[in-house]
């Protein structure tokens, strides 16, 4: 078989799906399926329009938050607080391990800390001249 190395211009979902089929396959024969379901928690404003929130999933026993954002118009509010919480339980509830998430060093470190995460990796100059955290809190 001839195998050649190609870099589409505007890659595909079909593109992405296959790169992920064989690593699957692979990582379930390794840890069984992974079982990803997805978690949002949105914040409304008073037309029920979505103007933030939280957007996660949980597989192989953790939930992992993707994005958080609360905007700044309504910071101060403990909105953030209250979606982690809400995360929390849905992980519980789930029957996660722990939860783990990453941000970057302008953004919400501490805010994290005080949740009770703790940072677990570092990557430097990520974006060049900053850091990139990666923190976890079990349950």
């Amino acid at each position: 078989m001839t195998i050649r190395l190609q870099i589409p211009d505007a890659p595909t979902h079909e593109d992405r799906e296959a790169v992920l089929a064989p690593l699957r396959a692979y990582n379930e024969r390794m840890a069984g399926a992974a079982h990803a379901e997805p978690l949002a928690i949105l914040l409304r404003d008073a037309e029920d329009r979505a103007v933030g929130g939280l957007w996660g999933r949980s597989s192989y026993d953790w939930l992992f938050v993707e994005y958080l954002a609360v905007p700044e118009a309504l910071r101060g509010q403990q909105l953030g607080s209250a979606l982690m919480k809400e995360a929390e339980r849905i992980a519980r509830a789930r029957g996660c391990y722990g939860i783990w998430l990453d941000t970057f060093a302008f953004q919400a470190r501490g805010f994290y800390e005080k949740l009770g995460f703790t940072v677990f990796g570092t990557l430097e100059n990520h974006p060049r001249g900053s850091r990139r955290f990666f923190l976890s809190k079990t349950l």
